[in-house]
């Protein structure tokens, strides 16, 4: 099996070769999921990344395996979304970011939680 298709906490970044331009990225995980800590039940979302970047870029393989280490793991809401959020921030040291989780209905309920950095 190949390693490079397990799940990854480590975030790889790359050079930003226009460092010296202010420009935005938009990127959507449409199949995220991660359990629900009280039940145990899986929770869906799609989360929404948008960042300026500073000295690096974040590669979308290994962004991907990040997003994976969630799926077997209890977290609320809020805190997943606000781990995602740290850890781009820890990694890619971005101008600005924006981490959108939308998660789908559950018990007729749906959650939409955002969270920036730097904080507004």
């Amino acid at each position: 099996m190949d390693l490079l298709t397990q799940p990854s906490r480590e975030l790889v970044v790359v050079p930003n070769p226009h460092a010296d331009r202010i420009y935005t990225v938009d990127m959507v995980c449409s199949e995220f999921t991660t359990l629900c800590p009280m039940t145990g039940q899986p929770d869906f979302a799609t989360i929404y990344i948008q960042y300026q970047p500073g000295p690096h870029l974040v590669e979308l393989k290994s962004l991907k395996l990040y997003l994976w280490t969630f799926r077997n793991e209890g977290h609320y809401h809020e805190d997943v979304t606000n781990l995602i959020l740290n850890d781009f921030v820890a990694a890619a040291k971005p101008r600005y970011a924006r981490v959108i989780g939308d998660f789908l209905i559950r018990g007729g309920i749906s959650t939409k939680v955002t969270v920036e950095y730097p904080e507004p």
